[in-house]
């Protein structure tokens, strides 16, 4: 078993180079706040103590998502996320949804594009038996051929559920047209065809092949001992052996600019604007997440004020951004009256001109960072918030960086950063529009 890591008064940035030292945090009290530890099979253990709170949130991360799926076998990653619930070799479906439930707590699961989660809530006391019926879900799902008639079904209904939901489709639909084939603009979800001949055999070696070692991460956040944790976990998953992590995503060669229409009967025109920024390890993502949230991150940003307030042009216009590993995707929504797409497209790609030629004011960028700031903390105040934080630093292999450092990278971001980032992604030419909605008359 390896143990890595740094110790030091407050959350400190380490070095990602793994050493033996334990990888720590120390609060302003000298408790350890943070640490990790890398059983002798790879996976990682990661915690974070919060003791002000009677729970603990616990979940498993599995690094493999859409993006690592060959095309004929598209959606086998969300679907097998959906079977393990179908029961394990010690417990029935019934009784996976019983286990924690039946204690107060909570059992969910996703699948993104890069990795698949799955998450459970409990009181502190519980935190074993949470981390058993994980275990046994990752580990002895049965895959059997006769829960996968049924539950395929239940993914077509979700794939049907989004055809029939348009302010969901757009982004599909954006996503496939902006990456140009690349694996990062599939579907999670998979198409119908492509969910309709996946098969048990197919699940099992999906799971054989990926649901080990090195790409799995146990992380807890709550009133948690790092040292009980990584006991149990490597009684858990200790012999569970390794493998080689997935092949690093290679960056898309292109993306697509200019506009489409996709002719659909709908009561509104829904339109996404987007283009590919970079990944999550690139220092602009600072600059890019501010500029997002000064744009259309609430009632007080740009957008809602301009194209809801003063023009009155839709009822829900906001910004939304994905860091993935090599690079990401930022943009912008808006849903309308078709006969009002025109005007609400004119006055988001006015107000993206603008921002791209000339930034923010240090007025508005200080105001920018005080409500980022302010988001991030009132949502480290949830024990899910903080695991999820927690896990990434492992899904991206960077090190722990405390709240203080986070804050810190926020604070350094100057008005020179926003306006480069700005000028580089923000101006119209380079988005991708895509409207969604009746043919304009």
């Amino acid at each position: 078993m390896t143990t890595t890591g740094n110790r030091g008064h407050g959350q400190q940035s380490v070095p990602t180079v793994l050493s033996p030292e334990p990888r720590v945090g120390r609060a302003s009290d000298g408790t350890d706040q943070m640490a990790e530890t890398v059983l002798d099979n790879g996976v990682r253990v990661l915690s974070e103590y919060i003791p002000s709170v009677r729970s603990a949130a616990v979940g498993v991360w599995v690094k493999q998502g859409a993006v690592h799926e060959p095309d004929p076998s598209s959606g086998v990653s969300h679907l097998l996320e959906h079977m393990v619930f179908k029961g394990t070799e010690k417990r029935s479906a019934a009784e996976i949804a019983l286990a924690l439930e039946g204690l107060g707590g909570s059992l969910d699961a996703y699948t993104s594009r890069e990795h698949t989660s799955y998450q459970a809530r409990v009181l502190d006391e519980h935190l074993d038996e949470a981390l058993d019926v994980l275990a046994d879900l990752t580990l002895s799902p049965l895959l059997r051929p006769e829960d996968l008639d049924l539950e395929r079904e239940v993914v077509l209904e979700e794939i049907a559920q989004v055809e029939d939901t348009p302010d969901d489709l757009i982004f599909e639909l954006h996503s496939d047209r902006l990456w140009r084939g690349h694996p990062y603009g599939r579907s999670i979800l998979g198409s119908q065809e492509s969910v309709a001949e996946l098969s048990a055999d197919t699940l099992r070696a999906l799971h054989n092949d990926t649901y080990r070692g090195e790409n799995l991460i146990v992380a807890a956040a709550g009133n948690v001992s790092h040292g009980k944790l990584v006991e149990t976990v490597e009684h858990l998953f200790g012999s569970r052996t390794g493998s080689a992590v997935n092949a690093t995503v290679s960056a898309p060669e292109s993306v697509r600019s200019g506009e489409e229409h996709v002719a659909r009967a709908t009561a509104q025109t829904h339109v996404v604007f987007g283009t590919k920024v970079p990944g999550h390890e690139d220092p602009n993502r600072y600059p890019l997440a501010l500029l997002s949230s000064a744009l259309g991150g609430g009632m007080s940003s740009r957008l809602f004020q301009k194209v809801r307030e003063e023009m009155g042009l839709c009822y829900s216009v906001f910004t939304y951004q994905s860091f993935y590993s090599v690079c990401g995707v930022s943009g912008v929504y808006v849903g309308t009256r078709p006969a009002s797409a025109d005007a609400a497209v004119e006055a988001i790609s006015t107000e993206l001109a603008k921002i791209a030629s000339e930034g923010l004011s240090r007025d508005e960028l200080d105001q920018t960072k005080r409500q980022v700031k302010g988001q991030v903390m009132l949502s480290l105040e949830s024990t899910g918030s903080r695991l999820y934080r927690l896990a990434s630093f492992a899904l991206h292999d960077k090190p722990f960086l405390g709240l203080d450092g986070l804050l810190e990278k926020i604070d350094e971001v100057s008005v020179d950063d926003v306006h480069r980032a700005a000028e580089r992604y923000y101006a119209p030419a380079n988005q991708f529009i895509l409207r969604l909605g009746p043919e304009a008359a």
